[in-house]
């Protein structure tokens, strides 16, 4: 008997013959029996791990391995897999941690202000407001992180908002956090704002606004005030989900200031707390300063004033506890609606363990992995039906079922694959067949009536004389279209690399996913960090630092200095080019919804397509002029 010092196992020292399929019943029955992950393909694609063990191209069947071969192997698997997960939770940890401190807005002196109001936090708020047995998915908690430093920081956008469930229905909840700059509304405020609109557009959802706003932050004003996409139209969404017929309530617990008064007054009910709710177009200091008229703030537009005066609003409670009981009411006695009748049918827990999730991908995903070990743990029963599995190995297309929810995913596959003529094709590029396969596929979808969920790793479009003489712009622009035109639901998830032209055939935020959400692994910019720092080097070095970096050199002779110099400026520019390409800056910017654990990933798809099935009207599908 020999131990092992990797695994601390015994195991007799002998040499026999096994097959590929033999090898794998080995490591099942040894030390995977308490380890489940083992690569999902026939082959391994690790031949790099020691220089004993044979590439997978060299796994011929009958060939001799000794169990020194087989258990180095073995180790090497459970090594790797245990790096690349102690990597992926340090990435979850960190997200975490800035959540905990995003959660504290405005911070703690100012929750504690708050609280002296008799006034709940915005998190508070919804808290008591949602479901307890049903999940609420906040939406944009990274929205404004590390932005508007000089300001102060705007952490979560200066709102609370997601999606949950208010006596028993899903619903938009948005609430304004008044620890951040009394609530004030900065440029990031209003896109989040009109996002929570879109979505209950989208999805037809009920939406449930928990008003305390100062109204627009005033030193940037400019920013948030005239354009198409600014605060004005926040109104102008009120009154077009009014027409749809979306029931919109609104509760205002706090300061309802200038245009924003028009908030809870074009929803269907507005209901005001006594003592902190106010509604007016211009509060008591300008109306002092406007026309002369001395008037506190409850006479001129307190819960009493609008209630018993003017009319506009229909409910007042003396707390905000019994206001948010009233939403649960009003919720309750919502009459049902159509639904879009996308298929589901009991769910089943997928074959393989989701915890290994974080196992999968290679730190800084520096190397190939199976996408399929991916989508097998996402998946109902880890089955998943190919389309076209031959065919455009590079895109994973085919049908499963996610939480009972029928779908269609397009993933992106990240090992190195051969094509039928023995030609290589690089793991997460899209290629000329590949483009076209997932193209045909999302067009099944649409006929079919089944949402779409993207898995996103991609690189790009392959790029060279020989793919543009195939023809790869025109395969590329048919997948785009494919994408822009489908009519279905589509979730994106971002696990990976998000680049170029890859994000848009993917359906990148630009073509409006009804949710996208992206792994802490995520990384989104036009290129790779390396490529895009050489990129701009070579272009400033084709200026005037060029010309001095030459004189240099003939008066000194130092060309090590110059090579210094570059590697130096390389790295300030893949540094601050790196820092724009991490899932945080994406989510600040509401490229993205949320940076999500991804072993949540399953639940928060099922939620979208449980959110997406509200909506009943489906467009018909129109491709336009299609590239051939």
């Amino acid at each position: 008997m020999k131990r092992y010092k990797q695994t601390g196992e015994s195991f007799p020292v002998r040499s026999f013959r096994l097959n590929q399929k033999n090898l794998k019943s080995e490591i099942r029955k040894s030390l995977f029996s308490r380890f489940s992950y083992f690569p999902h393909s026939s082959h391994f694609h690790i031949s790099h791990i020691t220089s004993s063990f044979p590439p997978p191209e060299r796994l011929q069947s009958g060939r001799k391995f000794s169990n020194s071969q087989i258990f180095k192997l073995l180790c090497f698997m459970n090594i790797t897999f245990n790096r690349n997960e102690d990597w992926m939770k340090l990435q979850l940890s960190e997200m975490k941690q800035r959540f905990e401190k995003i959660k504290l807005g405005g911070g703690k002196k100012a929750i504690d202000k708050q609280r002296e109001k008799n006034k709940l936090t915005a998190r508070e708020r919804i808290e008591w407001l949602c479901d307890k047995d049903k999940l609420f998915i906040e939406i944009g908690a990274f929205a404004g992180f590390d932005m508007y430093e000089a300001q102060g920081g705007c952490p979560a956008g200066g709102t609370v908002a997601g999606l949950g469930y208010v006596s028993g229905r899903q619903c938009v909840v948005i609430a304004n956090d008044q620890t951040v700059k009394a609530g004030a509304w900065f440029p990031i405020t209003g896109k989040k704002n009109l996002r929570m609109q879109e979505i209950a557009m989208e999805n037809r959802l009920p939406i449930i606004y928990l008003v305390d706003s100062a109204g627009v932050f005033l030193p940037m004003q400019d920013e948030i005030f005239p354009d198409k996409e600014h605060f004005g139209r926040i109104f102008r969404n009120n009154a077009r989900m009014s027409a749809m017929g979306i029931t919109q309530i609104a509760a205002v617990m706090g300061a309802c200031v200038a245009g924003g008064a028009y908030l809870p007054i074009m929803s269907d009910e507005t209901l005001m707390v006594e003592g902190n709710g106010s509604i007016y177009l211009a509060g008591p200091y300008l109306v002092k300063a406007a026309i002369g008229e001395d008037v506190d703030t409850e006479t001129l537009g307190g819960a009493e004033t609008h209630n018993a005066i003017s009319g506009i609003a229909d409910y007042k409670f003396e707390t905000e506890h019994e206001c948010l009981d009233e939403i649960k009411k009003i919720m309750s006695k919502l009459g049902e609606q159509p639904k879009a009748g996308f298929d589901r049918i009991a769910p089943v827990a997928p074959a393989k363990d989701p915890n290994e999730l974080y196992g999968i991908m290679h730190e800084n995903n520096a190397k190939p992995y199976d996408m399929l070990e991916i989508i097998d743990r996402i998946v109902d029963a880890s089955d998943f039906d190919q389309f076209k599995k031959e065919y455009g190995k590079t895109i994973l297309c085919g049908y499963a079922r996610i939480d009972g929810w029928a779908v269609g995913i397009v993933a992106n596959q990240r090992l190195i694959v051969k094509t039928k003529k023995g030609e290589m094709q690089l793991g997460g590029v899209l290629y000329n067949d590949s483009s076209d396969k997932a193209a045909r596929f999302i067009l099944n979808c649409n006929q079919k009536k089944i949402p779409l969920m993207f898995l996103q790793d991609v690189t790009g479009f392959m790029v060279g004389s020989r793919s543009e003489h195939a023809g790869i712009i025109k395969d590329g622009a048919k997948m785009v279209n494919a994408v822009a035109n489908s009519v279905v639901p589509k979730i994106t998830i971002i696990v990976g690399n998000s680049y170029g032209a890859g994000n848009y055939a993917m359906c990148g935020k630009a073509y409006d996913p009804r949710f996208i959400y992206a792994w802490p692994s995520a990384k989104i910019a036009v290129m790779g960090g390396e490529q895009a720092a050489k990129t701009l080097l070579q272009i400033q070095n084709a200026g005037d630092r060029r010309q001095e970096a030459e004189d240099r050199r003939q008066e000194t002779g130092d060309r090590s200095k110059e090579a210094g110099d570059e590697q130096q400026l390389l790295e300030k520019i893949k540094s601050r080019y790196e820092k724009q390409t991490t899932p945080y800056y994406a989510a600040a910017r509401l490229w993205v919804d949320d940076i999500i654990d991804p072993v949540a990933t399953r639940q928060l798809i099922s939620e979208a397509i449980a959110a997406a099935n509200h909506n009943p009207h489906i467009e018909e599908l129109k491709t336009g002029v299609w590239q051939v």
